[in-house]
């Protein structure tokens, strides 16, 4: 005869309620969402209203444009001033992206080289050599304006873009060795470049098959900075070139400059130079924002 015992199990305690949670929508969250949220509209509409002058003069025709009416939409939407700006602007906008896409590629491979070495590849004295490149970064360009003419005129570097690009490589390694310094030393493993050195591989093989393949998020932040540097800048082009071989700020401003200035036509041009900035921002800004963050915290 089988017994089967049958274990009956004491009820577990009541466990004790944790603090009623905070209701969310109350009065002051409601309040302090809507005054944060009217403060972020109220200063996106001081941005917005340049720009909103800006696209609507450029359709304006001559009659329209006026101080009392610059808010006014245009009577008759024209876009005669955007073929008479592009028809001014077309040789150097081709010529500024002959610019500022050489320079953004060759600084950034000469700031991510530099930020191996000093960063990951270190011999003495690296700090001293970070130092005094760094010092670059803070030399008024108005200070070697006139040497600097002098010095690329000896070398015979000829003028207009070829000039440019020289200048904006050598002044654009400050900082893209930062970049990259700070890239590297925060976000590559030194036992990567250990296993590499076991493995018998030197440093311009170290460089080219392990570093710059984890390189694409400082590479991204480089570039967007170069090629917006080289494309907005009006003091290197106006002393190293002229309007016939320089980049579209030259003619941007022999555009707005004159002594009868069509500002339907200005305010085109303005547009047509910005644009490549801003489609560069556009597709490449949340990269841009991880690159910076890549390199600002050790992992």
């Amino acid at each position: 005869m089988t017994t089967t015992t049958i274990q009956r199990t004491s009820p577990s305690p009541p466990t004790a309620a944790g603090p009623p949670r905070q209701r969310r929508g109350t009065a002051a969250g409601i309040i302090g969402r809507t005054v944060r949220y009217a403060l972020l509209l109220f200063f996106l509409l001081i941005v917005l209203m340049p720009a909103y002058v800006l696209v609507v003069t450029s359709f304006k025709s001559g009659s329209d444009i006026g101080v009392t009416g610059q808010w006014n939409l245009p009577e008759r939407w024209s876009t005669e001033s955007w073929t008479k700006a592009w028809t001014a602007l077309g040789p150097s906008f081709v010529r500024t992206f002959q610019l500022a896409i050489p320079v953004a590629v060759i600084s950034s491979l000469l700031g991510a080289a530099n930020g191996f070495v000093l960063s990951r590849w270190r011999f003495p004295g690296a700090d001293i050599v970070f130092t005094l490149i760094l010092f670059g970064m803070f030399i008024p360009y108005q200070a070697v304006m006139i040497p600097l003419r002098e010095v690329v005129s000896t070398l015979g570097v000829p003028s207009g873009i070829p000039t440019l690009i020289f200048v904006h490589c050598i002044y654009g390694i400050p900082i893209c060795t930062l970049i990259f310094r700070n890239y590297y030393a925060t976000t590559v493993p030194v036992e990567m470049v250990e296993a590499a050195w076991v493995d018998g591989a030197g440093l311009i093989r170290t460089f080219r098959s392990i570093i710059l393949p984890v390189s694409i998020p400082g590479f991204v932040v480089a570039v967007i900075w170069q090629f917006t540097s080289a494309w907005n800048d009006y003091l290197f082009a106006i002393f190293l070139s002229n309007t016939r071989n320089g980049p579209i700020t030259i003619a941007l401003n022999a555009l707005a400059g004159a002594q009868s200035p069509d500002y339907a036509a200005s305010m085109a041009g303005a547009l047509i130079t910005s644009l490549p900035t801003l489609v560069v921002y556009v597709l490449l800004g949340r990269w841009f924002i991880g690159g910076l963050m890549a390199g600002s915290v050790k992992s």
